[in-house]
């Protein structure tokens, strides 16, 4: 039967519809092939939904690294009808990021951020309401002790609240997520200049609303809104605030989340930190940040936390003009993602990306050593601004609650049974809810 008779035979409508999805495949191909002629490669868009099949949904930034092996380490994607410049691997990032730093320094108008915050705040505004704002709040945050020794001290202080908080398990089973209460009260000292107690019910209530909001900033966007002009003002006051709760509990918090369930997974690990802790911290004491100089190991496993577990796999940026990069032309308001998570698992940089190895960080003689493609907290001038305070609350709370406790598998589990795997999916990649028992130490 030839094709004609083929075609003749189904009902008009089918037919009709059929050849208007051919005809637009057709024309969809055509004009993205004559719009995108300046653009990176990349694979060929489908019709209406351009290259989101090709995209896990849970790990896009994994999705990605496999594009990368096939249309190179910058390559164009489309998100439905949205046109995006993908960077991959730690020297096109880092080229991007911290040589073209003006030119890829705007952020995309996300209609999700657009509805929560009308384009205030610190973290996805854009021109000179962003640069205005970022001076300001770090200006503020140095003025309230961020990166001193007094920051330091409430950290600990929290340390020790936390410690009897935990030692109230007695040994029985407790979610992961009860390590979050702790790196959040530091964030509401630096902001309201008092902390919470964990019965609190505002503290749990306001708990909850920060992990709704992070679950709906990975859900699908919402609708656009419009921007404020005036900088100072309550709305860019309170989204700055808003950014700085979101940015400061969930990414230190999660991220102890992980480096708890790390060690559980990796018993010999945690053995070694709690050797290397009881050789240089003297009995009765805490840590400090200052003696991480003398704990090469311990330090080596915080940062190796940080890149395995690729925290926050992408922010996108937005060009914020013309822009010539890498062979290629970018007009002004192109969206890019520059790909934290091949930067982390960058082959060429990393002798063991997708394996837990502290020895990443570390000499043939044991010492620390400094790695240029460790990026967890990006780059360039949209690097993040809590970064030193972050740090010094990992050390801190890390080495305390190691100090104090050995954490393994409830009871019918084991190390083999722990999930690493499969993050939830939300604004961050956070491990899945799983229990831990912390086992005090003499």
């Amino acid at each position: 039967m030839s094709l004609l008779n083929i075609f003749l035979s189904y009902p008009a409508c089918i037919c009709f519809l059929c050849l208007l999805i051919f005809l637009a495949s057709l024309y969809f191909s055509a004009s993205s092939r004559k719009s995108t002629s300046k653009l990176p490669p990349g694979p060929t868009p489908l019709p209406i939904i351009g290259n989101l099949h090709l995209l896990d949904i849970k790990r896009q930034d994994k999705s990605l690294l496999k594009l990368a092996k096939k249309y190179g380490p910058v390559f164009t994607l489309h998100f439905g009808f949205q046109k995006v410049v993908v960077l991959t691997g730690y020297e096109a990032v880092r080229d991007a990021l911290v040589n073209f730093t003006e030119e890829f320094v705007d952020r995309p108008p996300i209609p999700i951020f657009e509805e929560i915050q009308r384009g205030n705040g610190v973290f996805f505004s854009t021109g000179e309401l962003w640069r205005t704002t970022r001076r300001f709040t770090m200006s503020s945050m140095r003025n309230l002790g961020m990166g001193k020794k007094l920051i330091e001290e409430r950290i600990i202080e929290e340390l020790s609240f936390l410690v009897q908080d935990i030692k109230s398990f007695e040994g029985k089973p407790f979610n992961l997520r009860t390590f979050n209460i702790a790196p959040t009260n530091i964030t509401f000292v630096l902001l309201f200049g008092e902390r919470f107690d964990y019965k609190d019910p505002i503290f749990i209530t306001l708990l909850k609303l920060i992990d709704e909001v992070m679950c709906l900033l990975g859900s699908p966007f919402l609708h656009d809104t419009s921007k404020k002009e005036n900088i100072f003002n309550d709305d860019n006051l309170i989204a700055s605030i808003l950014d700085l709760v979101m940015a400061g509990t969930e990414t230190t918090a999660t991220t102890l989340q992980w480096a708890v369930l790390l060690v559980m997974k990796y018993p010999t690990i945690q053995k070694k930190v709690q050797e290397e802790i009881g050789q240089v911290v003297k009995a009765g004491s805490w840590a400090t940040y200052e003696d991480r100089k003398n704990m090469p190991y311990t330090n080596a496993v915080i940062h190796e936390v940080q890149r395995f577990i690729t925290l926050l796999p992408h922010v996108p940026r937005c060009t914020s003009v013309d822009t010539h990069f890498r062979g290629y032309f970018l007009p002004k308001g192109t969206m890019v993602i520059p790909s934290l998570t091949s930067v982390l698992l960058d082959q060429n940089h990393w002798e063991t990306p997708h394996d837990f190895n502290p020895n990443h960080f570390l000499d043939a003689n044991g010492k620390f050593i400094k790695k240029e493609a460790f990026m967890p907290y990006s780059s360039g001038r949209r690097n993040c601004i809590g970064e030193s305070l972050a740090k010094m609350e990992l050390f801190v709370f890390f080495t305390g609650l190691l100090q104090t406790f050995t954490f393994q598998p409830p009871p019918g589990l084991t190390e083999m049974d722990l999930d690493l795997n499969v993050p939830k999916t939300t604004f961050t990649l956070r491990p899945q809810p799983q229990p831990t028992c912390a086992i005090p130490r003499e």
